[in-house]
């Protein structure tokens, strides 16, 4: 089974590929998606505990986390300490019932890939870019997003020329949905077409 990193800087459309992926049949592992999730389950009581007063009834508020520890890099690396494993776990579940499923491909999604050592995880790498223009544009496009955030975000992430020189694909979305498509289709097709020998 072929595990292929997803990753791509803010603004780059890195989940609108991964619906790509899906639509082929391509089962998708949402890093985001699973921390959004532990913040009503299993993360509640040790976040809460690390960081008291920013749960409210039953589940983490973010934005009251985000006041916590955004800026303050000891209480970033506490959180991360309790989250990072959990979604590991949920990660490692998901590679096994696809495994067992017989899948010959899967994404793990994760917007961090390269910043948070995962890279190793993965048989091979793609990476979503677009030109900066483009990406400026539909990141300054988001509600409440200001030059400064938008900046700010990009401080704490690898430069994008250094994510497509570590890539083994390189998805361009500035090109439009089309052509994302169908370098996606050309992916599932190397990684995964008939023939293809899948890694032991």
């Amino acid at each position: 089974m072929w595990i292929l990193g997803l990753t791509g800087s803010i603004g780059m459309g890195k989940s609108a590929t991964a619906r790509l992926f899906r639509a082929h049949g391509v089962p998708v592992h949402d890093a985001d998606a699973s921390v959004h999730g532990l913040y009503r389950g299993a993360a509640v009581g040790p976040v809460e505990a690390a960081f008291p007063g920013v749960a409210r009834d039953g589940a983490v508020d973010r934005a009251a986390l985000g006041a916590r520890v955004l800026g303050d890099g000891e209480a970033m690396r506490r959180l991360e300490a309790i989250v990072h494993p959990l979604v590991r776990a949920e990660e490692e579940s998901f590679l096994a019932s696809a495994r067992a499923a017989g899948a010959r491909l899967v994404v793990l999604d994760i917007p961090l890939l390269f910043e948070t050592g995962g890279a190793g995880r993965a048989d091979a790498i793609a990476v979503v870019s677009a030109p900066k223009a483009v990406q400026r544009a539909r990141v300054l496009d988001r509600p409440g997003m200001t030059d400064d955030k938008f900046e700010a975000i990009l401080a704490k992430q690898m430069p994008d020329a250094e994510k497509r020189r570590r890539a083994h694909f390189v998805i361009d979305t500035g090109r439009g949905y089309a052509s994302a498509e169908h370098q996606v289709a050309g992916i599932v097709r190397a990684l995964a077409g008939p023939g293809r020998r899948r890694p032991e």
